[in-house]
């Protein structure tokens, strides 16, 4: 009965709109009540769930990024994109899914991206000539590789939630996010030749050094990061910490374009996302301590394990719900509910903690795209001025372009756990 009141109040509760924080929060409350527990259970899980020094990763790198794109950041970005692809048929969309990759090394979350990147991309394919439903679809679909490539916000709740090191998690993707983001490449390629799409003038290769110079420090930053976690030298913590530092010597000495009496708006505006990804961490823990004194990890692995042993037909299971989940629920809630659970089955078949955890946050970032609650699908159609249903259409060769590079990192562990290996051992 406890259990159906929990569950039925969190349904609920996302069926009316609350925010995914608020919704964790009320049903584990009304739980409690129900169960006879005292309520100050809550503010405990709550503590505990945040408490955990390598969640400090989250607020720094947010702050990084904040303050790389409020120093010119995305516009020298994307200007040394589309002097590499820009000329192809399709530059444009190719500039964009480009300088996706090139901006994930440095903001670490999605919506940044698609928000950053699509702000300046989007209008400016409209003017050239792309369909605008294109133009939404491309950025939303290349922003999901960008919590793939290292720093990534979702592997930081991943390391916290499981004890996989965070360092080996930002490796671990490396490979993946470069996948996906080549073959999304060629799927704008092809998209851009079968309807015709426009193609810009080649600048010459002294354009290419120039613009390589202009984004030096920004692309820079992601050295920083990976370099120092690799040697050991760093934590992701403190990482994070001298990436926030680098940043404003960067913004305020060398590009010149972070005034140094915005640094407090900037702060400001950190702390509040920050706090709000927080916020859903502590929550969320407290429901998923719930789930875990219900015994709900151990049920589910029976009931699959009672299905099936079979390694690669779990896998496939895994990756089907976790679609399902995405296509509902925000990213962060869903890996922190799910994915220790997830991981006890994984485990169970011989999964390794690694692949698994790269192959989850792949998978949920593919919910960030797929409707009725693609945060990058609603954020992008805001921007190109469109009915979200324009944008799903759009997206759809992505999508499956998308969910067969999942497959490849579900099945082939080696493209998930041969790089950090080699390099962490």
């Amino acid at each position: 009965m406890n259990l159906a009141i929990l569950i039925g109040t969190f349904i609920g509760g996302l069926v009316i709109g609350l925010p995914v924080a608020v919704t964790l929060g009320f049903s584990s409350f009304c739980y409690l009540l129900a169960a006879g527990i005292p309520l100050v259970v809550m503010p405990q899980k709550m503590y505990a769930g945040i408490d955990v020094f390598v969640l400090l990763c989250i607020p720094g790198f947010i702050l990084a990024g904040n303050l790389m794109n409020n120093g010119g950041i995305t516009e020298r970005i994307i200007r040394f994109a589309n002097a590499l692809v820009g000329w192809v048929r399709g530059g444009l969309g190719l500039t964009n899914v480009a300088a996706s990759m090139l901006f994930g090394g440095i903001s670490g979350t999605a919506v940044a991206d698609s928000a950053s990147i699509g702000g300046v991309m989007i209008p400016g394919m409209k003017k050239a000539g792309y369909p605008a439903g294109f133009s939404a679809a491309v950025t939303a679909a290349s922003s999901t590789v960008g919590p793939i490539i290292p720093p990534s916000v979702p592997m930081i709740i991943v390391g916290a939630l499981s004890g996989i090191s965070v360092g080996q998690m930002f490796i671990a993707g490396a490979i993946p996010g470069f996948l996906l983001g080549g073959a999304m490449l060629v799927t704008t390629y092809l998209i851009a030749s079968r309807n015709n799409f426009p193609r810009q003038r080649w600048q010459g290769f002294g354009e290419v050094l120039k613009a390589f110079l202009g984004a030096f420090w920004a692309l820079a930053m992601s050295t920083l990061i990976i370099v120092g976690m690799i040697s050991g030298l760093m934590t992701p913590t403190e990482t994070a910490v001298i990436a926030c530092i680098y940043a404003i010597i960067v913004g305020v000495f060398f590009y010149r374009e972070l005034p140094v009496k915005a640094i407090p708006r900037i702060v400001v505006d950190s702390a509040i996302s920050s706090a709000a990804i927080l916020a859903l961490v502590g929550f969320a823990n407290v429901f998923g301590w719930i789930l875990v004194s219900e015994r709900i990890p151990q049920m589910i692995a029976s009931a699959v394990l009672s299905v099936t042993e079979n390694t690669y037909l779990v896998i496939l299971l895994i990756n089907l719900l976790l679609l399902f989940v995405g296509m509902f629920m925000e990213t962060i809630a869903a890996l922190i509910i799910l994915f220790v659970p997830l991981l006890t089955l994984a485990q169970s078949v011989g999964v390794d903690p690694l692949h698994f955890a790269t192959f989850a946050v792949l998978n949920l970032m593919i919910g960030l795209t797929t409707p009725p609650v693609g945060v990058c699908l609603f954020v992008c159609a805001n921007i190109a001025e469109l009915p979200l249903s324009a944008v799903i259409r759009a997206i759809t060769p992505y999508l499956l372009t998308n969910i067969i590079v999942l497959l490849l990192v579900s099945y082939i562990p080696q493209i998930s756990t041969w790089l950090p290996r080699l390099l962490m051992q």
